[in-house]
């Protein structure tokens, strides 16, 4: 009868455990309107798609945006337009996004850096040739 009495009390705390880790989850995340105005400002692009995003997601977004206030209006506007483009895209996208990126951190660094800079020049490029209409010469490097 003890066993029994001691089984019931076990499993009546485990369910009491998974039911408030199940709710702890539930309400850790973070509506659009509970965040500060700052917060709102940096994260603005993701607006939107904020009460959708999954907790994890939000978490790091906030702790990225902590640093919004101390960047120059160079990088607010570099950080804005990266999240702008990053809301814009689907699941898919993101996934292969997060994907390259992972293949680009396991190259070595002196390629990386090669690769960084053909993409600037790449960049400059088409930047010059929409401003001047003439199409750019290609780059001469070689990867």
């Amino acid at each position: 009868m003890q066993h029994s009495m001691q089984a019931r009390k076990l499993l009546i705390a485990v369910f009491l455990l998974l039911y408030m880790a199940g709710t702890t989850a539930i309400a850790a995340t973070i509506s659009w309107q509970s965040l500060s105005p700052a917060q709102q400002e940096a994260l603005a692009p993701l607006g939107q798609q904020w009460d959708t995003l999954p907790e994890v997601q939000q978490h790091r977004l906030l702790k990225t945006a902590k640093r919004y206030s101390h960047l120059t209006p160079e990088q607010k506007q570099r950080f804005r337009d990266r999240l702008t483009v990053w809301s814009k895209l689907t699941p898919e996208q993101r996934m292969a996004a997060r994907e390259k990126y992972r293949a680009f951190n396991k190259v070595p660094a002196e390629k990386r850096e090669q690769v960084k800079q053909m993409v600037k020049q790449d960049q400059a490029n088409k930047a010059q040739q929409s401003v001047s209409g003439v199409p750019a010469t290609p780059s001469t490097n070689s990867p």
